[in-house]
């Protein structure tokens, strides 16, 4: 994933990583906002997952240290990022600013 990792967070188009794991609860409750926030901004957003147990090299590299984790990127930078659940609202106004 790593290398992978790399070419997905290079893009113009602004990438949201969600870093979760299986057993966080609070990761399941954010799941279903993404899920409709990525419908809503289909071509504005990407949204990937990453799952900080099968790599932990990225979790380590941004210093996750809670789940979920929201970062999004631009060109490669980390343009915002936010520790615990976030809003659909507030997703979309972070989105809008970028």
């Amino acid at each position: 994933m790593q290398g992978n990792f790399n070419s997905i967070v290079q893009s113009a188009t602004p990438v949201l990583i969600d870093f979760f794991a299986e057993w966080c609860q609070p990761c399941k409750v954010q799941s279903p906002i993404l899920h409709e926030l990525a419908r809503e901004q289909a071509g504005k957003l990407r949204i990937v997952k990453i799952d900080v147990d099968k790599n932990p090299e990225i979790a380590n590299r941004y210093q996750i240290r809670s789940v979920p984790t929201l970062m999004i990127f631009k060109n490669g930078n980390v343009v915002w990022k936010h520790s615990g659940v976030a809003s659909k609202q507030q997703l979309t106004e972070v989105v809008k600013q970028l």
